[in-house]
Parts: structure tokens; sequence; C-alpha cells
């Protein structure tokens, strides 16, 4: 029977039926496997379960983290009480010089004193009486600014990133308050007087208010009394009305919870000291068809994922109309003049603005029908509350005038330079053109569950081979994931995007974000993709900066980066693993689902009998299927079990089955002969998500897409693969619903000359010019004593799994890198299935 496990913990099914099954000749140890979204994205400091290309040790290559007590300028902590006061003693004459002071001066006179002191009058006036006035943001110099709840940052660290600075101890100025003559005459003067003294005034923050700005309103019988819920709600910022109307929230008594109340929404305010999503406690509104709505950067991340899973992709290319304006069920499309599609969808990631937003502009020719345009703009995963329109246009001239003008409202950019020379200079706070390419993307193409089965019943290829096939060509393998690296927004089709903005990113001075002068002034021609982030690696590697700085340049790059490869819950880069994990790996993934939704198309639209024997042969490599009396299956068979050890998921272990061994013979890979041909030739075993496998067997494998001081990427760019099963099995892309996973089998040459690393290399640039085979030693090795030599001269290093010498290394079994493709050539594909052990 299969059991479903928790989503944010696991994504393995127990097989049904498994032929083989290896549990791992040693003891159970706790391996870590690629992370959910869920944990990806989880705010908490806790150890994370690994993603692809992690491996065992975390290097935390990017230090500088600010310790909890900073030292102001005038050398007392700013965490810290003075002039013996204590923390609620201030609070209470913070709010008694607040009331003085509401009493006693004017918004006349409060503006004043905030114009003397170079303060936007928007900014908190009690604050800055009491406290001091903001000194300048330590990170880009702009304005500080008071919310109520903490001080934040307005300014900008470049065109494509606002500052995210934020803080409830901010820099103050060690000047006296300089206050206008009208207050100085004023009955609260000697009070003001008191605070003009920096060294009289408290280092710390005003207090806490995070109801600041909120109108709740009470119903029914509650846990306790109104009157009570008034009071705490009154103290910490908030206010009580007494009439639904103009609120933010309503607080209802446990008889509503079914309709989505909560009588702990204004502890949860309280507790976690900042505003909770409102949405998700909306009783006032009527249930819609799909439910509340609820934005996913709202939802649990489980429930999110879920949803995302489920949602159907909405725009799938240069050619795709959109799904919302129903017009494709009239024949419509995408109208083109002069070479020119109509059809731009645009991204933008700012999250000092909290801004991640998305927008499509369409014009859509219908049959015997005026032409119609279309536009949707909205915050990504808000479908609900987005802003949307489709006209009707008697005049073609003046629909396309209209699009040419929004294009420039949007980015700020003209559209024809756009569209036919790709010229584009990135303005603030305005969206960068996501570059469609004319396909389909796989996940509206490929084959959905109804047809999978029909599709391989009535297919020529071999049962299993043609089973192989439905799997590489079905949608969910991509949906699960793009979902696992939130880059799945229904909107926006990451998944047929143009190899220039996978590839392109010229004259992109990132260096510059390294002297904080924040200017791209020569930032005028700019694409995006794989520059982007080589660019950013090096820029890391060189930068000198530490602590606040160099958050502020992992946030200006994790912004763009947003930007650039459209992320359904974007988040701040803090170390050289997440950069490996959703930065590396997440483009490796994109560029290589752009290449499976090229090979796959539309299968649905497909006029042949047989779209599976027709994707088989434009993959171009041979596929044949092991018999599991044939020597060559008996041999991988005992490579995988020698070298296999459980894989651990939350606090559960599993072992893997042997569904399928498959020979093939891809004509991008060199051939037998030239590979006999090489010396030092060995049988390796490689990870890959299935998302991924297409693309390997179409095109053979590509080096890691840059060089990082982390487990996967060390080596630099070099093809990565393991002696250890074990370590290949941790790689394999699988989810609650598909506990299938694919282990690839690849002969590679390492050279006459072998290097052997125990740490990783500084410098890998000269590995990558000379092509060197490298070893790296791990933790775990395999037992020398039970390798063989298989047919054509070629090393099998299968043998139990022993403990090594080198206990330190931050590898957990030996890896093996290969920096030229043409010395590798895949051999053989080991279909598994993930089981629970008991």
């Amino acid at each position: 029977m299969l059991k479903k496990l928790n989503w944010t913990s696991a994504k393995f099914l127990r097989p049904l039926d498994p032929h083989v099954v290896f549990r791992g000749r040693q003891s159970m140890k706790s391996y870590e496997v690629h992370e959910t979204r869920s944990q990806a994205h989880a705010p908490s400091d806790e150890s994370r379960i690994m993603t692809r290309k992690q491996k065992v040790g975390q290097s935390k290559a990017h230090e500088g983290e600010q310790s909890p007590k900073k030292k102001a300028k005038n050398g007392k902590d700013q965490n810290d009480s003075t002039n013996g006061k204590s923390e609620d003693n201030i609070a209470k004459e913070y709010g008694e010089f607040c009331k003085a002071i509401e009493e006693h001066l004017s918004v006349e006179q409060m503006r004043e004193i905030l114009d003397m002191n170079d303060k936007d009058s928007s900014s908190g006036s009690d604050d800055v009486l009491y406290f001091g006035p903001l000194d300048k943001c330590p990170l880009c110099s702009s304005n500080l600014e008071f919310d109520g709840k903490r001080c934040s940052c307005k300014g900008f660290y470049s065109e494509w990133s606002s500052c995210t600075f934020k803080t409830r101890t901010p820099p103050r100025k060690e000047e006296p308050l300089k206050l206008p003559d009208s207050v100085l005459n004023s009955s609260v003067a000697e009070l003001l007087k008191k605070h003009q003294d920096p060294s009289r005034r408290p280092c710390q923050g005003a207090p806490i208010k995070p109801l600041a700005g909120i109108v709740v309103s009470l119903s029914g019988r509650l846990s306790r009394t109104h009157q009570y819920w008034k009071r705490e709600i009154e103290k910490h910022g908030g206010k009580v009305s007494s009439s639904f109307k103009g609120i933010t929230c309503l607080v209802v008594s446990p008889a509503e919870r079914e309709r989505g109340g909560s009588t702990k929404l204004a502890d949860a305010l309280i507790e976690k000291q900042e505003p909770q999503p409102m949405e998700a406690y909306d009783v006032v509104s009527d249930p819609s068809v799909k439910g509340k709505g609820i934005p996913w950067d709202k939802q649990d991340p489980s429930e999110e994922a879920l949803e995302s899973i489920s949602a159907e992709l909405k725009l799938y290319g240069k050619r795709g109309v959109y799904k919302d304006t129903k017009m494709q069920e009239r024949g419509g499309q995408i109208f083109e003049k002069d070479g020119i599609l109509y059809n731009c969808a645009f991204s933008l990631c700012d999250l000092g603005r909290g801004l991640n937003e998305y927008c499509i502009m369409q014009l859509i020719s219908v049959p015997d029908s005026n032409l119609h345009s279309y536009y949707k703009k909205g915050k990504v995963g808000d479908d609900a509350n987005a802003e949307e329109r489709l006209e009707e246009w008697e005049n073609v001239d003046s629909a396309i005038k209209e699009f040419v003008r929004l294009f420039v409202e949007l980015t700020g950019n003209e559209f024809e330079p756009w569209e036919r020379e790709k010229k584009f200079e990135k303005k603030r706070l305005r969206f960068y053109p996501i570059d469609m390419d004319d396909g389909m993307d796989v996940r509206h193409g490929g084959l959905g569950l109804r047809q999978l089965g029909v599709a391989a019943a009535h297919s020529s290829l071999e049962p299993k081979i043609a089973y192989l096939m439905k799997i590489l060509c079905s949608q969910e393998i991509y949906k699960y994931a793009m979902m696992e690296m939130g880059l799945d927004s229904p909107d926006l089709s990451m998944g047929m995007v143009s190899d220039l903005h996978l590839e392109r990113c010229k004259d992109f001075p990132f260096v510059s974000t390294l002297s904080f002068s924040f200017s791209l002034a020569n930032n005028k021609l700019i694409s995006s993709g794989e520059e982007v982030l080589l660019q950013f690696v090096e820029a890391v590697k060189s930068m000198k900066e530490t602590g606040q700085k160099a958050e502020a340049v992992w946030s200006d790059y994790s912004q763009r980066w947003s930007t650039l490869l459209h992320s359904t819950r974007p988040f701040v880069f803090r170390d050289y693993q997440d950069l490996a994990d959703h930065g590396a790996a997440a483009f490796e993934t994109i560029r290589d689902i752009n290449m499976a939704s090229r090979l796959v198309g539309d299968m649905f639209g497909s006029t042949l009998d047989d779209p599976l024997s027709d994707r088989y042969k434009k993959l171009g490599c041979s596929v044949s299927v092991l018999e599991k009396d044939s020597d060559d299956y008996k041999m991988i068979v005992k490579y995988l079990e020698t070298t296999y050890e459980p894989v651990r998921v939350g606090d559960i272990d599993y072992g893997v089955s042997v569904e399928n061994i498959f020979a093939v013979e891809p004509s991008a890979c060199p051939s037998l002969d030239e590979i006999k041909k090489l010396p030092n030739k060995v049988l390796l075993w490689c990870g890959t998500r299935s998302s991924n496998m297409l693309r390997h067997l179409q095109k053979g494998f590509l080096p890691s897409v840059c060089s990082l001081p982390v487990p996967g990427y060390m080596f630099g760019k070099a093809i990565v693969c393991s002696d250890a099963a074990a370590e290949a099995a941790r790689y394999g892309f699988t989810s609650v619903e598909r506990p299938e996973g694919f282990l690839v089998l690849a002969v590679a040459s390492l050279g006459d000359q072998i290097i052997e690393v125990k740490s990783p290399p500084e410098d890998t640039k000269s590995l990558e010019e000379k092509k060197l085979g490298v070893k790296g030693l791990g933790k775990k090795k395999t037992d020398e004593s039970e390798h063989f030599i298989w047919k054509d001269d070629i090393k099998v290093p299968s043998g139990r799994l022993i403990p090594s010498e080198h206990r330190d290394s931050p590898l957990e079994y030996n890896e093996y890198a290969v920096y030229d493709p043409k010395k590798t050539r895949i051999r053989f594909l080991v279909e598994v299935k993930y089981e629970e052990m008991s």
C-alpha cells in the first residue's frame, strides 16, 4: 500500500512490487537529499535538508554576519538600556512623551522640526524628538524612515534593486536636535531640550508597535473580554473600531473559525512583532468559487506547492494566447506585423519595496472579429487581485499605438529596439521583459496524466522504451522540478525562454556594486542568464567587504536574479551554498527544461498517430533494454548493491528498487570505439533530475556552469561523477506522487595524469584549461579489493563502502571530475524506485 508522506519533509513513496531492493550493507546513517521548496524558503536557521548538488558538509564561505549587539558611535550597546533605565521604563516614558507632544505641538510645528533636521515629514516625528534624528543608511546613504515598527531604507542599490536595510536600532546623528523658535517658546520646550543632548538619549529605538496602522473590529464571544483585547491592541499601536467599515481585520469567536476567522490573530500579531497576512482571516467577504484566493506567499508553503502543481500553465511561449482571455477557444492567435509578435511578458522583483510582480500584454487576432488587446498585471500568486482588461479595437494602428505606449510605461524603454535588437536599459522600479522563445513550454505541450497511458499503448516502440519516453515526455516531472525551485508561476513561461535570455548578459558591470557607489551608468545593453551568474560568482569571490555591506551585494544580486528567473518565492541568497542550490542548479535545470520543451513540442496538437516514436527519433539516442539474465545487468546490480547506502528523509530511511536498466547510445557522445582508445577509463555513477534527462540523452553531459567552493561545484566547470551509487541516488528527482528516479552510469576517461585532492582546489581555471582528471577524496571509499575490470579495459570501482583516512573531507564519497565532455560517454540508464525501509 502506498504511504503518503508529509510534503515538507519527504518526497518518496513505497514502491509497488520491487524487483530488486537494496538496503545498503553499511549501518544506517542520516543522509540528506535535495530540499522541497518549502524548506528552501523557510526563514529559520535550522539545518536544512539538502538540495540537488549539495553534498555532506556545508561550506559557509560568506561570513560577516552582524553581532547581536552593535556598538553605537558613543560606545554604548544599542540593545541595552541607558542612563539606568530599563526597557519597560523607557517604553513608559516614551508613551508619556508622545502623549505630551501630541497635546502641545501642532502638525505644522512637527513638520517644521523634521524639516530643520533634514527629515521627511512622513517619518515618525515622536521617534525623532525622543531618540534624536536618524542618520543615513549605512549601506546606500539614503534616508531612513520609521514606520512604527522599525526603521527601513527607501534607497536603491542599483536600477534593479532597492535597499533592504531594516533595523530596530537605527543609527542616530551625534548632534543636538534643531528646534525652531515657535517650539522653544511652547509649553513642552523643556521636555524637548532634555532630549537635545545626544549623550542623554536612550540608544535603543522606539518601543515596537506591531499593530501600528491596523484597525481591528472585535466580534462575538472571545476567549477574553472585548475590553481586554482593546487595551492590548491599543497598547501595541493598533486601534479598535466598533463597526466593520474601514477596518484592517476582524477578530471573531471560535464559532466563526470554519468561515476563516481566528481569535488568535491579535496574539499572533503581538507575538511576532509584525503584521500577519490578513487575507487568511477574511470572514466578511463571500467565499468565491475558487476559495478565498489567498496569495501564494501568504499560504503555508506546502499548501502553496500543492496548489502550484495543480495549476495550469497560462502562457506557454511567444505565440501562446494567454489562457484567461478565452480567445484561443475562438481561434485567436498572437497578432504579428512586420516580423514582430505582439506578445510581451514582464517581471519585477524588488524585495526592498516588497514587490514581486508580473505583467502580460498581448494583441490577439480572432477570425471574423476585430483585434483584441489583453493586459494583466499583478502580484505573483495573487490572481484574485490582479489588474486585468480585455478590449476590442476596430482600428489596428490604434491598438498597436496603445500596446507600444504601455510597453514604455511599464519599462521606460522603447518597444521596437527591444523586439528587434534586444536593446534594453533597466529602469528603477520598472519591469524587465522575459524574452520568450517561439515554441511551447513542455509543461503545456507535454503529455498529461490522462494521455500518458494511451500514448504508450499505441506506440510502436518496445513497451519498456515507450514507458521510458512516456516519463520523459510527461508534464509532471517538469512541473515538480520547477515547483521545487520556486520557478513555477503559471503566468510566466520559464520553460520556454530564448537562448539570449539564458546565455547572454553583455556589458553588465556587476563589480560596480562592490564599490557601493550603486551606479550602473554603463548598464545600457543587457540580457540575462549565464553571464549574470558567472560575473557575480567572480565578483563575490574577490569581495573584501563583510557584514552588512557584503549582505547588500548579495541582496542586490538576489533581486536581479529573481527578476530574470522569475520566482514565486524570491529570497536573498546568503552564501555560496544558496548560490549553488538556487542559482547555478536552477539555471542548469531551466536550461535543460528549455531544451526538453523544444524536443517535446506540442504533443496534444500533433497529427502523428505515434507521438512517442516521433520524439524518440528526434532524441537521436539509441535505447535498448537489458535482460535480467545478461552479464551487464548482473554487473550493474552488483555495483549498485555494494555502493548504496540508505537515503534518509526526515527520520525515514529509503532503499531503492531496480525497475529497468537501459543501454543507451547517444549520438552526441563520443563513440565506444573512441572511448576505448583513451587511458584510465572508469565506469561511474551520475545522479540527475528526471527533468534533465532528455537533454543529457540528446546532447550529452555538460560541465557545471560555474566554480563555487561548495560540494558539487568545487571542481569548477567539470562533469562530476562518483563511484558510490549512494551519492547519485541523492540527486535523482522524486516526489510524493512520483517515487521513480534515474541513475546514470557513464564511462569516463581520467587521462594519463590523475590529480587527487583532499580539499576544494583554490584555482579551478588551470584544471579546466589543462583538462586533467581530478579525484576528490571523500570520507568513505569503495573497498579496492573488490574492484574489477569490465570489458574494453574499463575499471569498475565496485566494492563495499568503508571509512577512508580523510575524515575531514567536505565530500561524503569519492568524486571524479572530467573537464572534457569528449572523454565521457553515457552508457546505462538505471530506473529505480525509492522504498521506505522498516
